[in-house]
């Protein structure tokens, strides 16, 4: 799989859950001998605990200001480490980031409107099960790409 589609697809993944922005880096690393594991279990406790968060009552939009702001920035700093680890040089690395930006706020939007509705239609029977599916294509994401 070629950087940009690597990084667009880092970066989506990051719209649902802006954690795997920096677990998948951290993986691939792994993966490629340059295994810190302090750091991978760091990565592994944000991606279980921003999963687990996600499900609690009173969490603000993913689509306000702040938050839109952070799952821009990590996809594009984690579409960039991925460009890094795969060993591509710096006009590569600098447009993964911008496809990993991009890809996170497109990753954004569809993630909160397939939450909304979800939620509306009512077949999933709650956003907490509309979660789980997200999770789940979310942490499939970043699996592949984390190899």
């Amino acid at each position: 799989m070629g950087v940009l589609l690597r990084s667009a697809a880092l970066g989506l993944a990051a719209g649902g859950r802006s954690s795997v922005a920096f677990a998948v880096p951290v993986a691939a690393a792994a993966r490629r001998g340059h295994d810190v594991p302090a750091l991978r279990a760091l990565a592994a406790l944000a991606v279980v605990g921003e999963a687990v968060t996600d499900k609690l009552p009173g969490v603000p939009s993913r689509l306000v200001a702040p938050q839109l702001a952070g799952r821009v920035v990590a996809g594009a700093a984690g579409a960039g480490a991925l460009a890094v680890v795969d060993g591509r040089r710096v006009p590569a690395v600098l447009v993964a980031a911008v496809v990993g930006a991009a890809g996170a706020f497109a990753g954004s939007v569809v993630g909160a409107s397939w939450r909304q509705w979800a939620d509306d239609d009512g077949r999933l029977g709650s956003d907490t099960r509309a979660a789980l599916v997200e999770d789940t294509v979310v942490l499939a994401t970043a699996g592949a790409l984390s190899r």
